[in-house]
This record gives structure tokens, sequence and C-alpha cells, in this order.
């Protein structure tokens, strides 16, 4: 099903791309192909050298093969003195690696971020650079210093590109409840926490969340991950009509999750938070994401996605999903996502709207939420929401009138 599922969307992104350009205009048609993104889906930076590394005596597991389950059994039988050379040595590769334990995530991304933020103080520096390229230098090394302060855990950091980040709130080695954020267009090392208009990063929705859940549930142990894994579309240009770079994105989701079920122990499957492109690439992840081992009758083994402000999850019904998953969907009135075609002729675009009736999702409520980009709101109907669904506290849910 799901290869079937991949060549459909690859048809659909060529006829998709040929649209826009068609209807855009040969100037508009320059501009929407120079904002194409090229997806990353090979291992870190410093994976060579990791696998043709023998000095240990015995060969490193190549980042591109192992499991997150085989990672994490080749950690645990390694000894600290060995781990704090990995570290040193190969920090990208560590700081990426799925089934690693998670404190030697974080110091290998704090070696990682502070390398980074040298270079580009180089870069800036260097008066043999032109003027454009020692700005975005600055900025580069800015957006990377924030980074570094004592309270962030970073758990994923990729340079390449616009940059990928992974971040944590709470003690997720310990938390009952694990909540991840997966954001849509523009999220990327730049936009990852904005101060100007925070609830527009998936830094300031993810730390919006976690101060809801444990507004609602202080005695419960609860983490946050921002999830900007993958390279996501830049702008509103074919990118962002075609799930090219979602088909990309969906098994760096599934590597996540299997890495946390490793590496945590929650009461229940991490919930998903879906926002705008960010549902594309849930929707294709959906069918693959690991089930906990449960029975049919404990509901722990439900997984809870969460779509909002989406422009469709790439299927027509909840049904092709896969069994074991809960889709909880809304959309607030302002949201000009709303005003997308949800298209479904020849399977053009990214399929049915998650919030019409016939789609198979819970519709719950937004009220009080404004925008694309306000579903995260204090006192906003969806981010109750969202905290009671990641709590597991269903009964709390504000469900969505019926007609409204």
């Amino acid at each position: 099903m799901r290869n079937r599922r991949r060549w459909k969307r690859v048809l659909i992104g060529a006829f998709a791309g040929c649209a826009v350009l068609a209807d855009a205009g040969a100037s508009a048609a320059a501009a929407a192909v120079s904002s194409e993104q090229l997806a990353i889906s090979t291992p870190p930076a410093g994976s060579a050298a990791w696998v043709q590394d023998h000095s240990f005596g015995h060969s490193l597991p190549d980042p591109a093969t192992t499991t997150p389950a085989a990672a994490a059994g080749f950690f645990a039988s390694l000894a600290p003195t060995e781990l704090d050379r990995l570290i040193q040595e190969y920090p990208l590769v560590v700081g990426n690696y799925d089934g690693a334990p998670l404190d030697l995530r974080y110091r290998a991304n704090r070696i990682a971020l502070a390398a980074e933020r040298d270079r580009a103080r180089a870069r800036a520096a260097d008066r043999g650079l032109d003027s454009d390229t020692r700005a975005l230098a600055v900025s580069r090394a800015n957006d990377v210093e924030h980074l570094l302060a004592p309270d962030r855990q970073i758990l994923a950091f990729d340079p390449r590109g616009r940059g990928l980040v992974t971040e944590v709130w709470g003690d997720l080695a310990d938390a009952e409840r694990i909540s991840v954020l997966v954001p849509g267009s523009d999220a990327d090392l730049g936009h990852h926490d904005q101060t100007a208009d925070p609830l527009r990063s998936p830094a300031g929705m993810a730390r919006a969340l976690f101060t809801e859940e444990r507004r609602q549930a202080p005695k419960t142990r609860t983490a946050v991950i921002s999830w900007t894994g993958y390279v996501t579309p830049s702008g509103l240009g074919p990118d962002a009509a075609t799930a090219r770079l979602a088909d990309v994105a969906a098994p760096r989701l599934e590597r996540l999750l299997a890495g946390l079920k490793e590496t945590t122990r929650p009461d229940a499957p991490p919930s998903l938070l879906c926002h705008s492109y960010g549902s594309v690439v849930c929707g294709n992840a959906a069918p693959d994401i690991p089930r906990a081992a449960a029975s049919p009758s404990d509901t722990s083994g439900i997984t809870d996605l969460v779509v909002f402000g989406s422009p469709g999850m790439g299927v027509q019904s909840t049904t092709e999903l896969g069994a074991g998953v809960h889709v909880w969907a809304t959309r607030n009135p302002s949201d000009w996502i709303g005003n997308v075609p949800f298209l479904e002729v020849g399977g053009l675009g990214h399929g049915a709207d998650p919030t019409a009736s016939g789609f198979g999702s819970e519709q719950i409520s937004s009220a009080r939420a404004a925008g694309h980009n306000g579903y995260f709101t204090e006192g906003t109907d969806s981010l109750h929401n969202f905290a009671a669904i990641s709590l597991g506290h269903y009964q709390d849910v504000v469900r969505a009138n019926p007609g409204s």
C-alpha cells in the first residue's frame, strides 16, 4: 500500500508543479522554481568518516541502515570514555542518532552547535566575502548562539541548508506523556524561535503547549518536542502544493518515533500535533509509525494525531492511515488555508479536508483562535484541546459545534 501511495504522490507532484508554473506565468514560474527546496534524506555530516573508523576495534554502526533499536544496543555497550570520544569526534552523527541516549545527544549537539557558531562567526569576519554573505553568517551565528543557552535541550541539529533543529521541553527521559509538534512551511533554524511573533515558530508553539499541559496537569510529567527534522516548503511555491518534501520527511519522522520508543517510557505513544504542511507529513507517516504493544481494549495502544490548519493529509479518509490512529482535526474560520481547494479529482493536491464530516476525524473546537498561526494563543479552545489530548484527558476536550 505504501508503494502505491508513493507512486501516486510522484504523479501528483508532477501535475501540481506543472499546474502552478503554467498558471503563474514565466516570471512567477522562475521565482517558484527558485524557491524549491532540496530535501535532506542522507545521514548527518560526518557519517562517511564514522563508518570508516575502525579505531575502536570494531565497525561503528552505519547511521544510514542501523535501526534505532540496534543503535540503542550499540551505545549501551560502550564505556563512558568511548562515549565521550565519540561525541567529541562525531558530534553531528551522535547528536542525530535516533536510539542514542538522550543525554548523550544533548551533549553532542552542544558541541556541534558551538562549532557551527564559530564557523559562522569566522565567515562573518571574512572581508573576502560579500556583504550579503557576511550578513547571513551573522544571522546564523546569532540563531545558533540562542540554542546554546543553558536551559535549551537540543535533541537534533543539522546545519546543512537552512538548518534543521529538534528541541525538547521537559524531562523527556522521565515523561509520562510526550507530544511531538510537526511544523509546516518555512520552519528551519532561522525561524525556529522568534521573539517578535513567537507563536509563528516551532519553539514558540511547543513552549505554549508545554506551559498549558503543566497548567492543566501540574503533577503529570510531560515533555514536548518541536521537530523540524525535515526540509519544509519555503513560502507557497510548488513544494507546498505537492507531497515531494513530505515523502522524504515521513521516514525521518518514523525514525524519530522509533528512537523515542527505545529511549523513553511514556504511558502511551507520543501524540503528534501536525500544523499546516506538517499534516501532510503526518498523513504520509501514519501507516508506519510505531504502535504500542497493547490489547484492543487498552487505549494506550492508540496514537493521537492532531491536525490543524491542514491543507489535507494526502488521503481521502482516516481509513487510509492504518489502524491504531485517532485523528483529531480543527480549523478556525479565519484561517486562510480554508480557501485552498481540497482537490480530489485524479488525486491532485493533498486529498480531502480533514475537518470534513466524512473524513473520519473527531472535530474539535478552535474558538478564539485567529488566522493560520493562532492556534497556540493563550485562552483559545485549540490550545486547551491540544494539551488535553496530549495528556489523555479526552473528557476535557471541547468538541466543535456541528455546522460552525
